[in-house]
């Protein structure tokens, strides 16, 4: 479940004011959660600013037709890059 505050942080993003798409953003930030996770992210039970910047870039670069999608898909594979590489956001053994 997407907490209402990544919803709305997402949509102050957008620059959008009105509910009419809160499902497809709601939709984009689950899959966004699912292609951190496939990457081997471990997302914690409270979503915090990395992941949610993370999940926002996301959600930008595949909402509509954004005129800037390369640069979007280049900051957020470099996002999920970090977030995969940290052994704070993995299930990684140290030893």
């Amino acid at each position: 479940m997407i907490p209402e505050v990544m919803l709305n942080a997402t949509k102050l993003a957008l620059r959008i004011t009105t509910d009419v798409f809160d499902s497809e953003i709601l939709a984009l930030l689950q899959a966004a959660l699912l292609d951190l996770g496939v990457a081997g992210v471990v997302i914690p039970g409270c979503y915090d600013m990395l992941v949610q910047q993370a999940c926002i870039t996301y959600v930008k670069m595949n909402f509509g037709q954004p005129d800037d999608y390369d640069r979007l898909k280049n900051s957020y594979d470099e996002q999920k890059s970090q977030l995969a590489s940290c052994t704070g956001y993995t299930d990684w053994l140290v030893s």
